[in-house]
């Protein structure tokens, strides 16, 4: 297995900003330099410096040049004098309920403002606000104690929408080194979290790896290595299975389970007249097991022992959508609506326990009927926050399902979803490979980032400011190194254009709008 993994970015530095509450907290950024604005005055030269642009960073060790990385041995463990001092059940919304600000509320604060206050640019987000956030179920900090290497995060409608990739084996293709690398890859383009869906072999091993070596907190499906540990027999699966399954992970430091829950017995039936079924996998074990068994879903009735659980390692529950809709024709039916009202149900009974917890939700859902998912779930599930897939807008399109997913990913991420899961054009083909995941990654972060300017995050229009002065000064070289994906911008614009050029092949030197405009400037001075 290759064991080094290094990567950087263009005229980029890796620097760290420290805390205030615990000033040896040092928070990772990516700082891009800036070459300057050249402009001709009365014959004359004249230079222009652009100040440098700091940019939210999920790469973490991956990109500091001083840090040795050997995948045998794991990334640095950030957090592990942090957590050593806590006590079992001592959980984010624990400290959160008692006014306690801890080194990741603060940690995630300074992340989420990278350098706003240099700026000049008021904002909301302090370690105060990001504690009462949490104490009012609002906000989740996915940071399980057995997983220091990770870089603390959040997941809340009031901060940056984040994206979560999957990643994951199945029982026909890929193995252990391409799951890790695939997880780097993901940290690299700028994947919030991860989430190990893997259901072939080596399951405990692969996620054993990826945990160690992974800056950004892993999320997992239980169910999936409990269906294999009874060989795929459903009516095998019982609760002690699933229960030392839940507890092995929780031992090997995965920060959020996605669970399902929310599905009841009387409700199953619900989905019966679907176009598509019921389409998640867990949500289909889970029901099955209901109906062979006629018994309600030991999920369900055992959700009290598996928040005491998670609250002994900190481990955030997603509560998963089995009922979501597989299609644009079932959404916001009957049955979905239904695991939601009792998902609000199983919110409350996880804070009263202070275990963090957030609602995942589709799937398939026509533009026009998005709305009303994030209102109703705002309110059947308290506020808690939301986490969705797409939602796919129309299902006509395979292989371009990351397109169809992002218009969703949007309108739903501006209307206050906190988290998007990404969608890669394999979806409904095939197990994405690694240029997959880029494509995938990339798109949501424009998803995200559209809705974070939508919302009007503090710092969200920085990098498109300073990117579309570079583009007005065609200043090439910062237009690449401000973008998400600067390579990929790069090989384009080589493609078929000259290096330093004040135009492109799209207009040539006679149409170019932004020279006309300069030659306007000139004309009036």
């Amino acid at each position: 297995m290759k064991t080094e993994f290094k990567f950087s970015y263009p005229s980029s530095e890796k620097v760290y900003l420290s805390g205030r509450l615990y000033p040896e907290i040092k928070v990772g950024m990516r700082k891009v330099h800036l070459t300057p604005t050249v402009t001709i005055k009365k014959g004359e030269r004249c230079e222009e410096n652009n100040a440098p642009v700091y940019i939210y960073d999920t790469s973490g060790a991956y990109s500091d040049p001083n840090i040795d990385i050997n995948l045998e041995c794991g990334l640095p463990k950030l957090r592990q004098s942090w957590v050593i001092k806590r006590k079992e059940r001592q959980t984010q919304m624990y400290f959160a309920k008692q006014g306690i600000i801890t080194e990741e509320m603060e940690y995630v604060a300074i992340r989420e403002n990278m350098n706003c206050e240099e700026l000049g640019i008021s904002t909301r987000i302090t370690p105060a606000f990001v504690c009462k956030e949490i104490a009012e179920g609002r906000a989740v900090i996915p940071a399980n104690k057995k997983h220091p290497e990770s870089e603390p995060m959040i997941i809340g409608t009031n901060f940056l929408v984040k994206i979560n990739a999957n990643i994951g084996n199945s029982s026909t293709s890929s193995g252990i080194e391409q799951e890790i690398e695939k997880a780097v890859w993901s940290c690299k383009w700028g994947c919030d979290t991860l989430m190990d869906l893997s259901t072939g072999k080596d399951i405990h091993e692969t996620r054993e790896q990826i945990l160690r070596n992974c800056p950004v907190p892993v999320g997992t499906v239980p169910m999936y290595q409990a269906f294999e540990k009874v060989n795929g027999k459903i009516d095998a699966l019982n609760w002690e299975i699933f229960r030392d399954t839940l507890i092995e992970q929780c031992e090997q430091g995965v920060d959020y389970f996605t669970i399902h829950c929310g599905i009841r017995l009387k409700n199953i039936h619900l989905a019966d007249n679907r176009l598509t079924g019921i389409v998640s996998r867990g949500g289909s074990i889970i029901s099955k097991w209901c109906k062979e068994h006629q018994r309600e879903n030991f999920l369900y009735e055992h959700f009290d022992d598996i928040c005491d659980i998670c609250a002994r390692y900190d481990v955030a529950i997603s509560l998963g959508d089995g009922l979501r809709p597989g299609c644009t024709h079932d959404a916001n039916d009957v049955a979905q609506f239904a695991e939601l009202d009792t998902m609000g149900e199983l919110v409350e009974r996880a804070w009263a326990k202070n275990v963090q917890v957030f609602i995942e939700g589709p799937g398939h859902v026509p533009m026009h009927k998005i709305k009303e998912n994030m209102e109703r779930q705002i309110n059947k599930c308290h506020g808690a926050p939301f986490y969705t897939l797409g939602p796919l807008v129309t299902d006509i399109a395979p292989a371009y399902d990351h397109i169809t997913s992002a218009i969703g990913a949007s309108l739903i991420g501006w209307y206050g979803t906190a988290m998007l899961c990404y969608v890669t054009p394999k979806e409904h083909l095939a197990l994405p490979e690694k240029e997959d995941v880029r494509i995938g990654v990339i798109t949501y972060k424009i998803a995200a980032h559209a809705a974070d300017l939508a919302k009007g995050h503090p710092s969200a229009s920085i990098r498109d400011n300073a990117l579309s002065k570079a583009r007005y000064d065609f200043r090439w070289k910062d237009q690449f190194n401000l973008a998400l994906d600067p390579e990929r911008a790069l090989e384009y614009y080589k493609a078929s254009n000259s290096i330093d050029a004040n135009y492109c092949t799209m207009c040539g030197p006679h149409f170019c709008a932004a020279r006309i405009s300069h030659s306007l400037k000139n004309c009036e001075e």
